[in-house]
């Protein structure tokens, strides 16, 4: 691994006001009263609403971003821990930080620790505060900021962009402090690295996280993407190219302040040509608990669907592979532990799953090799969701892509562009290099969305 591949990651923070912030507003009006679901609701639907006619204003600006905006031109920089600079995280609530930052190294093998910097960024303007959380910092993890493992930044937007106080929400004055957050942290980081991780902190980390977001970033990079995420959380667990952060923070703040900062990346991924998220179904970050009051309200804790077992649909399977021991293509489709043995897989071969039928598929799985040894892998092939099926020979005339293989695995919740076709008929696992061994293709997993019941 390479170490500037690893000087990726770091961690944000700023303290945020508690309070629930209401503003009268032609725009927007929220009475105390109104049920948290309903708040939801309410204060999502303005903010779609304002994106969508921002958006037009701005969409014809956008190739036209400089690398670096104005607006940070002024944004002044204080190291209050650390020593060299290389790496990233994200948002607010500084209540979890200490232990967002206990569970990260935790959960990072010393191996780990040598290819990744934690970079700490806090905006508040409270001295005493900064004092103490430096202090509890540095208590804390002193031998990762000695070690070069940890630093900590307090950063401050000019007072042009600080002074704006027009909300147009309830939860505006914490989206805005989130989004210059966001800002400076980002444009602080621009040139540090190759990715860039951004966590909250409020968040607990899996173990050995480091590595499964390596090797995705490997399978990855030769194909396009802007945002890869590996959380169910609306902001972190996303992964970047830092050669994107500089873009990503003038699209920012092309924006009023208190739009919220999740749906503007989802705008930012559409704008770089990701038309769809790349969600792994396998989340490594986790909320360590939900916010209170206001908080709660504004940044809501999405929940893990539990989407139960596959539910393979009838389908036919065929494979241009030659396969050995008496096995049979329909045996990587069936739900169970034969699977299918292939000979030397070569570049452009396939196994092609046709259902019966036509599907919404909402995730995808794919497991080879041998379930106790990680040998006979399918290291270097690709998921296609196909459409249009054909009669002679079976097959679909037009793919998407999922993703590829990672590490002879795949595990992705899949997504449908707005106006495209929503059912499938087609599942392509399909060769993208020559293998010199035999490979196992142990099963192909499948969901599918579960039509409602008319009453």
């Amino acid at each position: 691994m390479r170490g500037c591949l690893w000087r990726f990651m770091g961690v944000m923070a700023s303290l945020v006001t508690l309070g629930f912030f209401i503003q009268e507003n032609k725009a927007a009006h929220v009475e105390y009263n109104t049920t948290p679901n309903e708040k939801k609701k309410i204060i999502q639907q303005i903010a779609q609403e304002q994106i969508s006619s921002e958006m037009k204003n701005h969409l014809k600006y956008f190739t036209k971003i400089q690398k670096n905006s104005p607006v940070l031109q002024d944004a002044n920089y204080t190291l209050l821990a650390g020593t060299s600079l290389q790496g990233k995280l994200q948002r607010t609530h500084g209540s979890y930080l200490l232990d967002t930052l206990q569970s990260l190294f935790q959960a990072s093998s010393e191996r780990d620790l040598e290819y990744m910097l934690v970079l700490v960024l806090l905006s508040d303007t409270d001295p005493k505060w900064l004092s103490q959380t430096v202090a509890n910092i540095s208590g804390l993890f002193l031998p990762h900021i000695e070690s070069g493992r940890l630093a900590v930044v307090h950063g401050l937007l000019g007072d042009s962009l600080a002074k704006s106080r027009n909300y147009t929400s309830p939860c505006g004055e914490l989206y805005s402090r989130q989004k210059t957050s966001f800002a400076l942290l980002m444009n602080f980081a621009s040139n540090l690295s190759d990715y860039f991780l951004l966590l909250g902190d409020n968040v607990r980390c899996a173990p050995r996280f480091v590595p499964d977001i390596y090797w995705a970033v490997s399978a990855w990079k030769e194909l396009p993407w802007v945002i890869l995420d590996f959380s169910n959380m609306k902001i972190s667990g996303k992964v970047f190219h830092t050669r994107d952060l500089s873009r990503l923070v003038s699209f920012l703040l092309l924006f009023p302040k208190d739009i919220p900062t999740h749906l503007l990346l989802s705008e930012f991924s559409l704008l770089l040509s990701q038309n769809v998220p790349i969600h792994f179904s396998s989340s490594i970050f986790y909320p360590m608990d939900s916010y209170s009051g206001a908080e709660d309200t504004c940044f809501p804790v999405a929940q893990d669907k539990d989407l139960g077992e596959p539910d393979n649909p009838v389908a036919t399977v065929f494979t241009d592979m030659l396969s050995f021991w008496d096995t049979l293509p329909q045996y990587a489709y069936i739900l169970n532990d034969d699977g299918l043995w292939v000979v030397d897989p070569i570049k452009g071969n396939y196994l092609l799953v046709v259902l019966d039928k036509p599907q919404k598929v909402i995730r995808v799985a794919v497991l080879t090799g041998s379930s106790q040894k990680r040998v006979n892998l399918l290291s270097q092939a690709q998921i296609l969701l196909g459409y249009n099926l054909m009669d002679y020979p079976k097959r679909c005339a037009h793919y998407t892509l999922v993703g590829p293989l990672v590490r002879g695995q795949l595990d992705q919740m899949v997504y449908y562009e707005e106006d495209s076709v929503k059912e499938i008929s087609c599942i392509k696992l399909l060769v993208t290099a020559s293998h010199d061994s035999p490979v196992r293709i142990l099963q192909i997993r499948v969901w599918t969305e579960v039509e409602e019941e008319e009453n």
